[in-house]
Order: structure tokens, then C-alpha cells, then sequence
């Protein structure tokens, strides 16, 4: 299994040196991959709870950097590890322009980019944007339709019910063909069968084995009822821990528990077959050099099971 490392785009390491101290770290001791998330506002009173927790927003969220923007940073930093995104908000810029961006940085990171997309859950951020919230699911379909065409294709053209793109060349080809890989983060039954039949891959969040498994199970057996061979798709599992001093009960993992616990929970996930782990550090109150620290305890703990 893969392990990665959140890059701090969010909260009070948001800054160049704090990106760079993750990119060496995650460089030097081993780790596969190196991730952002996606946010444009942080409302006072937002419009729906947030969706794990008690509710409440992280207030890491009110310094937020952009994802893509921060991954050519840190493409430029790096030359091993991998980038993606966990996630980016697919839906807040028309499918051409990210088609672009995408394209750009992948080519950039020689091929290094795994693209992560997600709906967002706080409706206040659609708009901001001047995204309608309402028909987020039809959206996305387009976006994944214009993106594929637009990396599979010399010229190309899109005609849909969202967007029309008048034909063009396209003379910028991302390393990887026909594109980098495209995960979902998604839960709901129609999530799970979108990734199933038309995505690369499941981005979910660390859920006990036995449910994650069970969901894990649904988007294989949707791939093969489409026809696509269910071995080529790959869950890429993020991990916010909330640690604690003293290990926690059972039914509180993955949500709380020592940082030896997270450690059994990867390398149980491991066991189980989940192609990718990435943790994020920075939805704890740790500082820097303490996230470095944990990151190095964290990658020999599993690594040495």
C-alpha cells in the first residue's frame, strides 16, 4: 500500500516553508504521495454543518490556499513523490478551464498528478461562485465528459446542456495518456455507481474496514456490470486523525485514538487491500516540526508492520 502526506494549504503552516518542509519530509522518508484540499470560503454561520465531527467547520479553513496552485509549488520541490488533490471542487470554474489547469500540471509534474474531485458539501461556496447547487450530480457528468474529451482528442468539440465549446485544436497533452487518473469522493448509492462506471477511482475518507469494504464492493460490482474490469480501479483512503493520549475504545477509530492506533488502522487497511493511505497532520493542533515528527513515527510504525 501507498502512503502520502496532506500538504498544509490550509491554517497557519499555509505558507512557502511550510510547504517545503512537507516536501522534503515526504521526499526523505519514504512517502508516495503529497496532497491539497479544496476551499473559497469560510462563512461565520455556513449554510449547512459541516459533515463530519460535531458539525463545525475547521477553523484551519479560514487560511485556505488554492490546491492546484499550491501542487505546482510543490511539483516544483519535488521530483518523486506524487501530487493529488483531496479534494478539488470540480464544479467552480467551467470544464474547459480546468481541463487547462489540469492538463498544465500534470505536464509540469511529468506525469505525477492524480486528480481528485469531489461536490463540496457547503452550498454558501457555490455561490460565491455563481454555481447553481441544484443539479451538482448533472454538472459533473458534463465536466468528466469534456475532460476526457479534451485529453483524448487532437481537436475536439462539446456540444452538452451546461456548456458548449466551439471545435479547437488542442495541442497540449498531459503526460500521461489519455489523462491522469480521475477519483470521486462520494458516499451515496449514485456516487458509488458514477465511480463504478465512468471514474479511475474512490477517494473516501477512513471509515471503519468492514463499511468502507461493503461501499468498496458496490463501485466493483457497478464496474463490471458496465463492462470496465474492476482490477484497474483504485481507492485512494485520506485519514484525519484526531489523536488522542490514551487509546480510545474501538467504535472510536478511525475517528479518534493514538497515533498507534492509526498506525494498526493503515496497516489493517493494508491487509485488506486499499491501494493508497494519505493523512493529514494538520487537522490536529500540531505545529510544524511536531507534523514532521508524526509523519516520520507514522511511516515507520507501518512500514516496519
Amino acid at each position: 500500500m501507498k502512503l502520502g502526506l496532506a500538504l498544509p494549504t490550509f491554517g497557519p503552516d499555509a505558507h512557502p516553508e511550510g510547504i517545503l518542509t512537507v516536501c522534503r519530509t515526504a521526499e526523505e522518508t519514504g512517502y508516495d504521495s503529497l496532497w491539497t484540499g479544496d476551499r473559497v470560503l469560510a462563512p461565520l454561520v455556513p449554510g449547512a454543518p459541516y459533515p463530519s465531527g460535531d458539525g463545525q467547520m475547521p477553523r484551519a479553513y479560514e487560511n485556505h490556499m488554492d490546491p492546484l496552485v499550491a501542487l505546482t509549488f510543490a511539483a516544483s520541490h519535488t521530483t518523486r513523490v506524487h501530487l493529488g488533490t483531496s479534494t478539488l471542487n470540480g464544479l467552480w470554474q467551467p470544464p474547459l478551464m480546468l481541463a487547462r489547469s489540469l492538463t498544465t500540471l500534470d505536464l509540469l509534474s511529468r506525469g505525477r498528478l492524480t486528480v481528485g474531485l469531489g461536490l463540496g458539501w457547503m452550498p454558501d461556496e457555490y455561490t460565491a461562485v455563481s454555481v447553481p447547487w441544484k443539479g451538482r450530480g448533472a454538472r459533473l457528468d458534463e465536466t468528466l465528459q469534456v475532460l476526457r474529451e479534451y485529453w483524448a482528442n487532437d481537436v475536439f468539440s462539446h456540444e452538452g446542456p451546461l456548456f458548449t465549446i466551439p471545435e479547437t485544436v488542442v495541442g497540449l497533452k498531459p503526460c500521461r495518456r489519455p489523462g491522469p487518473p480521475l477519483l470521486l469522493a462520494a458516499f451515496t448509492p449514485r456516487g458509488l455507481r458514477r465511480i463504478g462506471r465512468r471514474l479511475d477511482g474512490w477517494l473516501p475518507v477512513a471509515l471503519p474496514l468492514p463499511r468502507l469494504l461493503g461501499m468498496w464492493d458496490v463501485v466493483l460490482k457497478e464496474a463490471a456490470e458496465a463492462d470496465r474490469d474492476p482490477s484497474a480501479l483504485r481507492m485512494a483512503l485520506r485519514v484525519n486523525p484526531e489523536l488522542t493520549d490514551v487509546r480510545t475504545d474501538a467504535a472510536r477509530m478511525p475517528w479518534a485514538g493514538t497515533l498507534g492506533q492509526y498506525v494498526d488502522y493503515a496497516r489493517a487497511a493494508a491487509e485488506a487491500g486499499v491501494h493508497e493511505l494519505f493523512v493529514d497532520f494538520g487537522q490536529t493542533p500540531a505545529t510544524l516540526s511536531e507534523r514532521v515528527d508524526l509523519a516520520g513515527r507514522f511511516i515507520e510504525g507501518v512500514r516496519r508492520g
